[in-house]
């Protein structure tokens, strides 16, 4: 157990990931109020759920309140650095669900609904699950505790 539990704070030393990790938590955590919260703007879970079924996401509170803890959560925990690596894969597959089943049909661009900023979204998750959550992170200072 310890082992995995190393394996999973382990991470890279450098201060790259600290701005990959900031702009993504703050974006990923504001996407995931809105759904969760109705905050900026938008309808909360309720009106996000009934979308989500529109659009074939069934049962729609379901994968609203999914989509909306992940994006929330994990947001929050990569501007903490804390447990980057998991809280990237969860948002990396949320991002390939959002593409595939909401944007891949309107092109590319952000201006028809297209998955131009999901992919962003996705890289950059992809690249975190990767490397880790750098030298300023809580990772990094439970990893040499551990």
């Amino acid at each position: 157990m310890n082992t995995i539990l190393q394996n999973t704070l382990a991470s890279r030393a450098g201060f790259d990931t600290l701005a990959l990790r900031a702009v993504a938590g703050i974006i990923f955590a504001a996407h995931g109020a809105q759904k969760l919260f109705g905050w900026f703007g938008v309808y909360g879970l309720d009106g996000t759920g009934q979308w989500m079924a529109s659009v074939g996401l069934e049962p729609g509170w379901l994968m609203a309140a999914l989509a909306g803890g992940v994006e929330f959560f994990a947001g929050i925990a990569l501007l903490l650095g804390l447990l980057v690596r998991p809280a990237a894969l969860l948002l990396a597959a949320t991002m390939v669900v959002a593409i595939v089943v909401v944007h891949l049909a309107n092109g590319f661009f952000m201006a028809t609904n297209g998955y131009e900023f999901a992919l962003a979204l996705l890289a950059v998750s992809v690249a975190l699950a990767v490397r880790g959550a750098g030298s300023y992170s809580l990772d990094r200072w439970l990893a040499a505790r551990f």
